[in-house]
């Protein structure tokens, strides 16, 4: 790798020179160069972490197990076996590793001589994993090779029924089996029940000591969502990735940019030709090669009109991390260009999180990226970007925020009211913390001061996503984190059926803190009614039914093959309390949720749901889903919106951090609604123009805009709902824009983008 930095000198060299000297740019051959050297260095990462030593290594880590087994006896040649049957299991062969476990499992007489106290459950633990192996197998003979839009959709209805039942039904064999001993295991009877339900027999076969009551209704009827990703062909099947809606090429319809966790897996592109229809246009907007990302997220950093990408890696690998993280530049033309290292970005520390905003206020994007610190690998502070058009420079050490944690998530948003936007991070071990932006000092230096405790936020917590938002429209940015614990015993689907059992868990609950605007906080998940087991990994905020409060839907899961917990949409009761509507909606997906982007991919007038599905091992890999929701023209009267694309001057170009302030006559009353310019959390990201729900209103009374950056704010007037339009700081007037509604089509031959092994 150090071979391949040295080739990197002449760009960052002449990056240097631009931040220094004001020159303009790189020449276009140092720019394609920097393009060609990331793709070349992607490649070198691959090799040189692609092995066995790496925990998502699956393939090679199969190969090295299998060759120590053939070299020992006894017990140790147990040990191995076992150690390549988990493999096989992770790397997508549930078949070869059922085989293994259930031979491993017929061998225990022969090692008893061996035992140690450690041993004593390990024939419930070998039984558990040919349960685990054979519920994968039909999960990959059913819900992947047969997948049908209900697949693993919770709880399972007749669509989702599997075909191929010997998966299941062994699943089932052994998880009776398990309970017969051990009638207190929730997550075996969870899992049973799963099994018994991708059969269709449940809830009346499953023995009723065992049953587990699922919801059959939602505590709220809503619109359902029809799930559209292998119709349109952007059901990318592969494990856990980033995505993006954004309209990169300014024609008024949503594209698609989705990215996977494997070392050599393509950052995909989908472009919406505005008739319905996605066209794969991943190679001619040169991004072959472009590969390895668990985020992403868009920002014009350059202010040229064009929405760029920040691509982000390394996340989970601890020692293998050191990865650099990309920034796409959007040429304008349909084409993207690797400008890392042009512009003074190339680092290589393990992170899958990061926050763009005007953190000084001058007009351009500002980056904040948080990295992975841990005591088993070396610290890899957070790093603070300061952008001088469309060069950056560390100042990371003078602002006060080189914090060596193991950071999960970062968002930006300005909770004091003071026109200067803040940072909250969410770590996975110890405290999340609050800084406060105090503007600039002393030779323009920007400082943040840490006000975690000031605020009442320092209580430890495991965590990973997290965002500001005002979820009871009272114009002060509250705060959104989820909890994320790791843990071996109880299992994360223990905790989950603990919970629809009404039984006490230890599963780290979500926080909700509400903005006391006085700079402090206070924890209302129990009375908003999420303090619950989530085990969150990407997530975003919406408005489902265009009321004008804040909903959000969650991905769940955890690394582990057991974690088969369903996805939740929780809707905004009005800001008195969140109601789980998940059944309603038909959003519970069973597999691990990653990145949630959330945006009218239709231009109807409500926001859909993309969600980037598989984990973290090469065989937990699923089709992504696109969740369409059908509420505008599915109820009686259905409540209007607005779509808002605002356009900086003073302020930056895509108006990230621009507030809101929405003064509306709902049914007769007057209303306030309070939004932000941003992409929304902390893991997918949403679109920045700006989609807001009206509830009944037909028009917007007062629009007040307060722009980032320049804080100068305009007022428009009378505002008609129900269409898109353009802001531009410092116009008077509002802009139409002519955003078509789209008829979503069939794609003929849809299911086509595949997983594909590393090794292949």
């Amino acid at each position: 790798m150090l071979t391949l930095q040295k080739k990197y000198i002449r760009t960052v060299f002449c990056s240097l020179l631009s931040s220094i000297l004001l020159l303009a740019s790189c020449t276009e051959e140092e720019q394609e160069n920097g393009h060609t050297g990331m793709v070349t260095l992607l490649e070198e990462v691959a090799q040189k972490y692609y092995v066995a030593d790496n925990r998502f290594a699956n393939h090679a880590r199969v190969n090295h197990f299998d060759t120590l087994a053939s070299k020992a006896t006894g017990r140790k040649k147990f040990d191995y076996e076992y150690q390549k049957a988990v493999e096989l299991l992770r790397a997508g062969e549930p078949e070869e590793a059922a085989n293994l476990f259930e031979k491993l499992h017929q061998e225990l007489p022969q090692i008893a001589y061996s035992f140690t106290p450690k041993d004593r459950d390990l024939a419930d633990k070998l039984e558990a994993d040919i349960a685990q192996s054979y519920l994968r197998l039909g999960e990959q003979e059913n819900c992947l090779h047969n997948h049908t839009s209900a697949s693993c959709i919770f709880p399972i209805a007749s669509p989702g029924f599997h075909q191929l039942p010997n998966g299941s039904r062994k699943a089932i064999e052994r998880y009776t089996s398990l309970l017969t001993r051990n009638p207190d295991a929730l997550h075996y009877r969870w899992l049973l029940n799963i099994a018994y339900m991708t059969l269709g027999e449940y809830p009346h076969r499953v023995p009723e000591k065992w049953l587990i009551p699922i919801e059959s209704q939602s505590d709220y009827p809503v619109a359902p969502f029809e799930e559209v990703a292998g119709d349109l062909g952007v059901d990318v099947d592969n494990i856990s990735g980033g995505s993006i809606l954004e309209d990169f090429d300014n024609d008024g319809y949503l594209d698609i940019l989705a990215s996977s966790y494997g070392l050599r897996d393509q950052i995909l592109y989908f472009h919406n030709n505005g008739d319905g229809s996605f066209s794969d246009q991943t190679e001619s907007a040169g991004l072959t090669g472009i590969t390895n990302s668990l985020n992403m997220m868009q920002a014009d950093y350059n202010n040229d009109g064009f929405m760029d990408v920040l691509v982000l890696r390394g996340a989970w690998f601890e020692q293998q991390g050191k990865q650099p993280n990309s920034l796409l530049r959007n040429n304008g033309d349909g084409t993207f260009t690797d400008v890392t290292a042009e512009v003074g970005l190339l680092s290589f520390y393990p992170t899958q999180t990061a926050t763009w905003s005007d953190f000084n206020n001058d007009g351009w994007l500002d980056l904040f990226i948080g990295n992975e610190t841990s005591d088993r690998f070396s610290p890899n502070p957070s790093e603070l970007y300061l952008n001088h058009r469309g060069r950056f420079r560390n100042v990371t050490e003078e602002a006060g925020l080189a914090l060596n944690e193991y950071v999960k998530g970062v968002t930006s948003g300005d909770f004091d009211n003071d026109g200067w936007q803040d940072i909250y991070v969410s770590t996975l071990y110890g405290q999340n913390y609050l800084f406060r932006n105090l503007g600039l000092g002393k030779k323009e230096q920007l400082r943040f001061e840490d006000v975690t405790e000031k605020a009442g936020l320092h209580k430890p917590m495991m965590s990973f996503p997290t965002w500001f938002y005002d979820f009871d429209n009272d114009g002060w940015l509250d705060i959104f984190v989820s909890g994320f614990k790791f843990s071996t015993e109880p299992t994360v689907s223990y905790n989950v059926a603990a919970e629809y059992l009404g039984l006490p868990n230890d599963a780290e609950k979500a926080r909700l803190y509400r903005n006391n605007g006085d700079g402090t906080f206070t924890d209302v998940a129990e009375t908003m009614g999420i303090d619950k087991a989530l085990y969150t990994m990407g997530c975003n905020f919406l408005d489902i039914d265009n009321d004008g409060w804040l909903d959000m839907y969650l991905g769940t899961g955890d690394p582990s093959f057991e974690s088969l917990i369903p996805n939740k949409l929780f809707r905004n009761n009005a800001g008195k309390s969140f109601q789980d509507v998940t059944t309603a909606a038909g959003v519970g997906h069973l597999q691990k949720g990653h990145a949630v982007s959330a945006g009218d991919i239709d231009n109807d007038g409500d926001q859909d749901i993309y969600a980037v599905m598989g984990g973290a091992f090469e065989g937990d890999n699923y089709r992504n889903a696109l969740f369409k929701n059908t509420y505008q023209g599915s109820a009686p009267s259905s409540n209007n919106w607005i779509s808002i694309k605002f356009e900086g001057v003073k302020s930056n170009k895509a108006a990230i951090g621009t507030r809101l302030k929405i003064t509306l006559t709902d049914q007769g009353k007057q209303r306030i609604l309070y939004r932000d310019v941003n992409s929304g959390g902390s893991f997918g990201a949403s679109p920045l123009r700006t989609e807001i729900g009206l509830g009944q209103a037909t028009k917007i009374d007062k629009l007040e805009v307060t722009w980032s950056g320049s804080n100068r704010k305009q007022v428009y007037q009378n505002v008609t709902a129900n269409q898109f339009i353009q802001i531009t700081e410092g116009t008077t007037q509002v802009k139409k824009l002519d955003n078509r509604k789209l008829e979503l089509q069939k794609k003929k031959g849809a299911h086509g983008l595949h997983h594909t092994h590393l090794s292949e």
